[in-house]
């Protein structure tokens, strides 16, 4: 059931929507609308038209790839608070990737031609828009930068961070990471063999524990240490 006092309240655990004016959350649930999808249930997939804006409200999001030789490459892991498809919002131009339910997900979606009418009577609110892609713009700058310039075991630690705190937008960090290490691997070009002697260092050293499909943080400042050290 639609429930937009239920989503304000769980939307404004990112620093997104959060720090939008009350008139413009008050508006974006207004247009919007829940979507469940059944686990490994497609969203889009690149190349099709954009539909509009989303956020993950319970669940996960699997965004990434795949080749026509059946190679994945996965950019991204996000769970809630996360908002996503604002690329095609201001380019009107097809999706650029895949996105798949990694389990039962619940969305909340803003349709693509609702949002543009409520932006051409308020065309103001472009900017925050805006803010929500400089944001993600900034952090595939510092994911290149790091790609160059990190060894693997920083690579690593900086990105279970970026996870665990939402890529910058949880207001409290999650420590206990429903990731594969497979998943990981896709996510930083790494072999999975790499991931594997990475995670059991740590585990070793006391900053994880591994379970089965996931990874509990236990030292998050180890763990940064780690992460600014360019090894």
């Amino acid at each position: 059931m639609d429930n937009p006092q239920a989503w304000r309240a769980q939307l404004s655990h990112g620093q997104w929507f959060r720090q939008l004016p009350a008139q413009v959350q008050d508006s974006l649930l207004a247009l919007a609308r829940s979507r469940e999808l059944a686990a490994g249930q497609c969203l889009f997939q690149r190349g099709d038209p954009p539909c509009g804006l989303y956020a993950v409200l319970e669940g996960a999001m699997r965004v990434g790839a795949v080749s026509r030789e059946g190679k994945e490459a996965l950019l991204t892991l996000v769970e809630p608070p996360y908002w996503f498809g604002e690329i095609s919002l201001f380019d009107g131009q097809p999706r650029t990737h895949d996105a798949f339910a990694e389990g039962v997900t619940q969305l909340l979606w803003i349709p693509q031609a609702a949002l543009l009418d409520w932006l051409a009577q308020h065309p103001q609110h472009w900017r925050d828009l805006a803010l929500l892609m400089s944001h993600k713009l900034r952090w595939v700058f510092v994911a290149l930068e790091q790609q160059h310039l990190l060894a693997a075991g920083p690579r690593v630690a900086h990105r279970l961070l970026q996870i665990a705190e939402g890529y910058g937008e949880r207001d409290v960090a999650q420590w206990r990471l429903q990731l594969s290490q497979e998943q990981l691997a896709l996510m930083l070009s790494l072999s999975r063999q790499t991931i594997n002697q990475i995670l059991k260092a740590l585990e070793q050293a006391g900053v994880v524990q591994l379970g089965y499909g996931e990874v509990l943080i236990l030292d998050a400042p180890r763990l940064r240490e780690m992460a600014a050290h360019p090894g």
